[in-house]
């Protein structure tokens, strides 16, 4: 059965052309306003729900803040023509899995609702693992045999078979590196490379180029081509530990590896395409980074798939 998709925008020939696109993917419904949405939702359950920002009357903010809190939840992508990083965010932390600038880059769209569905299953197990962790461990505490170091195990156990990035959280010197072994080794990644960096060991200056790599002459001292640590992972999984202290420049070069699943070394325009999980630790509070203006706030957002 095809995942039902809706398509909310004023422009009939904007939901005409995507509903052409995607009709033998999924089962589409059309809506011209925010109102017509409110009433799709609630007459069908939706998997998908991609919307417009600017539209007559309320916003797509609106259709946006409706399916978060419906009961059915659907994962959301938002286009717009007006691409600011704070609208991307806002929409974001209102819930929105991603954004989409107009005019819609269809390969990209489909990449995007893929990658959606797959988290939102990964969601559905990481509840229902929950649901039965706090039945198994209702009583522990009672009996004296609470284990937190279990609930670690099960949820590595869970998010180690899927595709999904991994944000680890906890102070230094509490494991998270065998967290991310583990996590690799529950994966059909299993047999490819574990590569670690810790990125607070390495100045700014270098760290970059020990990531992504660089082309002979990118900078005084290149003397040789040398592949990055992303393409040493290829096929396997990239464990960045100390993730907090990554440098601006570092941090937008990640987030478009995460975005479009791609690199580009120092001193080169070659986009290379790399199929690398990613795995990051820290120790730090992300989030209160982000407040300060020290970490970006949508890299937040893209790294805080999963978190253990």
């Amino acid at each position: 059965m095809k995942p039902n998709l809706l398509i909310v925008d004023d422009e009939q020939h904007t939901r005409e052309g995507l509903e052409l696109a995607l009709e033998d993917t999924y089962e589409v419904f059309l809506a011209s306003s925010p109102e017509e949405a409110f009433n799709a939702i609630e007459a069908e359950r939706f998997e998908v729900v991609l919307t417009d920002l600017r539209m007559s009357g309320q916003s797509g903010m609106s259709v946006i803040d409706f399916s978060i809190n419906h009961p059915t939840s659907p994962i959301c992508i938002m286009m717009t023509a007006y691409g600011e990083v704070d609208i991307a965010v806002e929409a974001m932390k209102r819930g929105a899995f991603d954004f989409l600038s107009k005019p819609v880059n269809l390969e990209k769209l489909e990449l995007l609702i893929k990658r959606g569905l797959e988290g939102k299953k990964l969601q559905k197990e990481n509840s229902n693992l929950h649901q039965r962790l706090d039945k198994k461990f209702s009583f522990q505490g009672i009996l004296g045999k609470s284990s937190a170091l279990e609930k670690v195990l099960e949820q590595i156990q869970l998010v180690g078979p899927s595709k999904a990035t991994v944000l680890l959280t906890g102070e230094t010197g509490t494991g998270k590196e065998l967290v991310a072994q583990s996590i690799h080794q529950n994966s059909d990644r299993s047999r490819g490379p574990f590569v670690p960096v810790h990125c607070a060991a390495l100045p700014s200056n270098l760290l970059e180029s020990e990531l992504f790599g660089h082309e002979k002459g990118a900078f005084t001292g290149a003397s040789e081509k040398r592949i990055g640590r992303f393409e040493s992972a290829e096929g396997g999984t990239l464990f960045l530990d100390e993730i907090g202290e990554i440098d601006s420049s570092t941090q937008v070069k990640l987030l478009r590896f995460l975005e479009t699943k791609a690199i580009e070394r120092l001193g080169s325009s070659k986009t290379i395409e790399i199929d690398t999980r990613l795995v990051c630790a820290t120790n730090k509070d992300l989030l209160t980074l982000t407040k300060k203006g020290e970490f970006r706030e949508d890299l937040y957002y893209r790294l805080n798939v999963v978190t253990v």
